[in-house]
């Protein structure tokens, strides 16, 4: 099998960075470029910049240099709240999104630019990481800042479906920065895993399991025209398996939103 040529947008974000090191230590079947705002932080990161572009997902011409010559593109990026300020006893905390970097800009304009610029340089396959919780407009994510992160990624994820590229959507639980490959996973739909998790485990999966099913679905078949939610059992339940048969994983999943 010939190496796939993957570029990585987001790829010096928590979930990303991981993504990008998963990719990177598999150079008989990848070659990653990772898209970056910052060179410096991508040296920070990864201690050199080889393989980094520096873009922004709002302006497509930044991006193509990245994405030309690529046969698959791996989406996370994301619009991330600032607290405002520390609140006071007793008080919640209010959260503002940065100038240019609110959900509409950047889920769903940021997101829809890089399916158009995928699609016209030919590449074949995205795996899109999302957010459980998006069936609910009333979920509390998209009260932080009045930013409707989960409205704008669900509009994301319909256009990607819609665009005719073959694509695997992982819609994932509340991330955990815990070792992966320690768990069961579990997949759903509709955000059944959410209102009625199995055995009332957490809803949560570790960043590092979300990394794995990145470059899992890029490897697996099964994970084709795939758009599922997944969490993962505790690291001590006495009735999980660790999961380790991800083709068997991604068949239990279904195509569409």
């Amino acid at each position: 099998m010939s190496v796939r040529k993957v570029v990585v947008t987001g790829a010096t974000g928590r979930t990303g960075s991981l993504v990008f090191r998963k990719l990177r230590q598999c150079p008989d079947k990848f070659e990653v470029v990772g898209v970056a705002r910052s060179e410096a932080k991508f040296q920070e990161l990864f201690g050199s910049t080889q393989g980094c572009f520096v873009g922004s997902i709002s302006d497509r011409l930044t991006l193509k240099p990245a994405f030309e010559g690529c046969q698959a593109l791996v989406i996370l990026t994301s619009a991330v709240p600032k607290m405002k300020s520390p609140p006071q006893p007793g008080e919640r905390p209010e959260f503002v999104f940065e100038p240019g970097g609110i959900p509409e800009e950047v889920d769903w304009i940021g997101q829809k630019n890089q399916i158009d610029l995928a699609k016209e340089v030919g590449i074949n396959q995205i795996v899109l990481v999302g957010s459980m919780g998006g069936t609910n407009p009333n979920h509390i994510l998209n009260s932080i800042g009045n930013g409707n992160i989960l409205i704008w990624k669900r509009k994301a994820e319909e256009y990607l479906i819609n665009s005719g590229i073959d694509y695997t959507i992982i819609r994932a639980g509340g991330l955990l920065d815990q070792p992966g490959g320690k768990r069961e996973l579990v997949v759903g739909k509709d955000d059944t895993l959410l209102t009625t998790p199995p055995n009332g485990i957490p809803t949560s999966i570790p960043r590092e399991d979300v990394a794995e099913l990145v470059v899992q679905a890029l490897r697996e078949p099964t994970a084709r025209n795939k758009a599922f939610d997944v969490i993962s059992k505790p690291e001590d339940d006495p009735t999980a398996t660790i999961t380790a048969n991800f083709s068997a994983l991604f068949a239990q999943t279904t195509s569409g939103l």
